[in-house]
């Protein structure tokens, strides 16, 4: 028997769940949970700042795309690609490509990601730090540090100060 391997295949957009379920279905009615392992929708955790509020939220790594681990054959390949919202195997031609074992080690990795609800220049007022209660406009932001450089009015200039991106709250 043929090894079993990651593929990825192609769905229409916002169709990754429900494709999923449609695979998962015909797995159980057809008797193929020997051949397809696992079909997986790649998610990850994302904190979102609303108002200084942090959230997490998980969200879809790879829109349009489901993560299948499965002996390819033709009953396999026949079965997914005329699954309702498949569009195909990511792959040259009608040929799947396998993920290499470095790929799914990459993709197992879960990445701590952070998005806030602000830009440079919005208003925003300090809520943490020695400017607390200040208010200023975001100059830069740096997603990697989470951090925010705000100018704000200190003893008569604008001062450029860096802070966390919970220390603000956008007015």
């Amino acid at each position: 028997m043929a090894e079993a391997c990651w593929y990825v295949v192609h769905t229409y957009s916002g169709y990754e769940n429900k494709v999923k379920a449609n695979i998962e279905k015909t797995i159980e009615n057809r008797n193929l949970g020997d051949l397809i392992l696992e079909v997986r929708v790649p998610l990850q955790d994302v904190t979102e700042l609303r108002n200084g509020a942090a959230k997490t939220v998980q969200k879809k790594m790879f829109p349009g795309y489901v993560l299948i681990h499965m002996v390819m054959n033709e009953d396999t390949w026949f079965v997914v690609r005329n699954t309702r919202g498949v569009t195909g195997f990511v792959g040259p031609g009608s040929k799947p490509v396998p993920l290499s074992e470095t790929e799914v080690t990459n993709l197992s990795a879960q990445s701590d990601n952070i998005q806030a609800d602000f830009q440079v220049g919005d208003a925003v007022v300090v809520i943490n730090g020695i400017c607390k209660d200040k208010q200023g406009v975001i100059r830069s932001i740096n997603p990697n540090k989470r951090m925010v450089t705000v100018v704000v009015n200190m003893f008569e200039r604008d001062t450029p100060v860096e802070l966390e991106f919970s220390d603000i709250r956008k007015i």
